[in-house]
């Protein structure tokens, strides 16, 4: 693992950093999540000890399309994207490394459908990951469904590939020093776990750069999912 970074994401992180692709060809967070705009928030359901680590280049690409709108003003800026991770059941970790900051974005969630839904609604979240498990039937309120901001959906894993995956995004040695930072400093979580996090992550490796990988999904089917822990199998 690497040493802890000081200096703010929007100071070093560029978009030239990261390459996404979508259905097979070279895309924007624009075409991950369509009309991306400053005021988007994202959300991320999690289940496993630092499971965000996944998504990371995801998280990481879509904090730096946001300083890319406030740099494009001319101004100076001092404010962070409000993006949130729900750690359903527990505390999972510490990701403020992935500009998940101030720490009460770091939601802890009963573990229950209706209440993961309601956390989620409670802060505007309108591009949502959830993680890839076998759909499930959750019966949720018709109020707490008509409540939902959610415009786009995508499915990550833990592990950082998804099966059927149709969205893939890599980093490189930078972004992957944020990522080292997050599993040194979630002391909540035990060592022998980060460590097989990270001997994890070293497997996504695709010509020295972590390769991660999502699959679109539509709102509800998405939503069905936070009725479920059946991890799928990936393939």
């Amino acid at each position: 693992m690497g040493k802890e970074i000081e200096i703010h994401t929007a100071e070093e992180l560029a978009s030239s950093m990261f390459e996404l692709t979508v259905g097979g060809r070279r895309s924007e967070i624009s075409d991950v999540f369509p009309g991306f705009e400053e005021r988007d928030r994202l959300g991320l359901v999690m289940r496993r000890p630092c499971g965000a680590v996944g998504a990371s280049a995801l998280i990481l690409a879509t904090v730096t399309a946001f300083y890319d709108i406030q740099r494009a003003k001319g101004e100076e800026f001092f404010v962070y994207p409000d993006y949130f991770l729900f750690h359903v059941g527990g505390s999972f970790g510490n990701h403020k490394m992935l500009d998940i900051f101030p720490s009460h974005k770091e939601v802890v969630v009963e573990d229950d459908p209706e209440e993961i839904l309601r956390a989620i609604n409670d802060r505007a979240v309108t591009r949502l990951l959830v993680e890839d498990v076998e759909p499930g039937d959750p019966a949720f309120e018709r109020p707490t469904l008509a409540s939902s901001r959610v415009l786009t959906a995508l499915a990550y894993s833990p592990r950082g590939r998804v099966s059927d995956a149709d969205v893939e995004v890599s980093g490189n040695k930078t972004t992957e020093a944020y990522v080292s930072a997050v599993l040194e400093q979630s002391e909540e979580v035990d060592q022998g776990m980060r460590d097989n996090v990270w001997a994890g992550r070293k497997g996504l490796f695709e010509d020295s750069v972590p390769l991660e990988t999502y699959r679109r999904l539509d709102i509800e089917e998405a939503l069905s999912m936070l009725g479920s822990t059946a991890l799928r199998h990936r393939r």
